[in-house]
C-alpha cells in the first residue's frame, strides 16, 4: 500500500458524486452546503490532479464523460467505505449506540422478533437494530464477509468458526389436523406411532428441515414430495389434510392457532434446536453482543406462553 499523499480529498469526491447525481452545479453546491464557485473550483482542481475531464459543461446542461463515469463509480464506493469507517469508530466507542446489522432465519424471525424488538428498544434506546432475514447459509456468508455483525439462528447448523451466546432451547412438537388419529391419543407421541405416517417438511436450505428430517429418519415416517417454503405453509397444508408436520415450539402459538391444529409433544428423547446469537471470532463487538444476547434471552417467550391448549372434544352421544 502506497504512503504517498493522494491527489484528492474525500470532500472533493463528495462534490463529484453530488454533481454526477444532480447534473447541476447550483443544486450540487446546495446539497454539499458550499457556494457554487467553491464547488466549481474544487472540481477543477480535482480534474487537474487526475489529469482527466470528469464533466462537460455548457450553459444548459452538465454531462459526465467516460472517464467521469469510472471515477464516479469508484468515488461512491470510497465514500461508502469512509462512512463505514466512521460508523465502526463510533461503535468501538459504544457499540450499543448507533446501528447494528443483525441477521435472523425465517423460522425464528416472525415468532421471536415481536418480543425482542421492544425489549431491545427499552434496554438500548440509542441502538438501531437493522434485521436481515435469510436462510442460514446466506447469513453465515454475510457474517464472514463483514456485512452482518451477528446472526440469530440454530446452533445445530454448520456455522463455521463463530462465537455465540445461547438464547434458548426450542423443542419440536407434532402438529396434526383435528380428527387425525394421532390427535386422539393422550400424552407425548411415541416413535412407534409415527411409523409410516406421511410428514411434510420445509424446502432444502432451511436448517429446521435438516433437524426435522434427522428425527423423522429415526421414526420411520415418510416424507411427502411437497416441500414448503415457510412454517405457515406447512401448517396450512396439514390443516388441509395433507399429512402431519413438526413445528418448533416457538412457532406454535402463531401457526397452530391460525391453522386450527392439534399439538402433541414428542416422547423423549425430544428433538430440539438451540437458538443462539452468533458473531465472528475476535469481533470487537463481542462484549456488546453478549449484552444483546442476554436481553434477547430475557425477552424469549416463557414456556407457558408457547403452549396451545388441546381442544376439548364434545362428549359422545349415547
Amino acid at each position: 500500500m502506497s504512503t504517498a499523499p493522494l491527489p484528492f480529498t474525500l470532500r472533493q469526491l463528495q462534490y463529484v458524486v453530488a454533481l454526477g447525481d444532480l447534473r447541476s452545479f447550483r443544486r450540487a453546491a446546495e446539497r454539499c452546503h458550499v457556494s457554487q464557485p467553491s464547488l466549481s473550483a474544487q472540481l477543477a482542481q480535482l480534474e487537474d490532479a487526475l489529469g482527466v475531464r470528469l464533466f462537460e459543461r455548457d450553459r444548459r446542461r452538465v454531462l459526465v464523460t467516460a472517464a467521469g463515469e469510472v471515477v464516479l463509480e469508484r468515488a461512491r464506493r470510497l465514500l461508502l467505505e469512509a462512512d463505514d469507517l466512521v460508523a465502526a469508530a463510533r461503535l468501538a466507542r459504544d457499540p450499543l449506540v448507533g446501528t447494528l446489522r443483525l441477521g435472523v432465519i425465517p423460522t425464528i424471525s416472525p415468532y421471536l422478533l415481536p418480543h425482542v424488538t421492544p425489549a431491545l428498544r427499552e434496554a438500548f434506546p440509542e441502538l438501531v437494530a437493522v434485521w436481515t432475514e435469510d436462510k442460514t447459509d446466506a447469513l453465515v456468508e454475510a457474517l464472514e464477509a463483514g456485512a452482518l455483525d451477528a446472526v440469530l439462528l440454530a446452533l445445530e447448523a454448520e456455522l463455521g468458526e463463530v462465537e455465540h451466546a445461547v438464547v434458548a432451547v426450542d423443542p419440536f412438537v407434532l402438529a396434526v389436523r383435528p380428527g387425525d388419529p394421532l390427535a386422539g391419543h393422550e400424552g407425548p407421541a411415541r416413535r412407534a406411532e409415527l411409523a409410516d405416517v406421511e410428514v411434510l417438511l420445509l424446502d432444502d436450505g432451511h436448517c429446521f428441515r435438516t433437524q426435522a428430517l434427522e428425527y423423522c429418519s429415526r421414526t420411520g415416517t415418510r416424507e411427502l414430495e411437497f416441500r414448503a417454503t415457510s412454517l405457515t405453509t406447512l401448517a396450512q397444508m396439514v390443516a388441509g389434510g395433507a399429512g402431519v408436520t413438526l413445528l418448533p415450539t416457538l412457532a406454535v402459538p402463531t401457526e397452530a392457532h391460525r391453522a386450527g391444529l392439534e399439538i402433541r409433544e414428542l416422547a423423549a428423547p425430544v428433538p430440539s434446536r438451540t437458538i443462539a446469537l452468533a458473531w465472528r471470532k475476535r469481533s470487537p463487538l463481542a462484549r456488546a453482543l453478549q449484552e444483546l444476547a442476554i436481553t434477547i434471552r430475557r425477552a424469549y417467550p416463557q414456556p407457558e406462553r408457547l403452549r396451545v391448549p388441546r381442544r376439548r372434544r364434545a362428549p359422545r352421544r349415547r
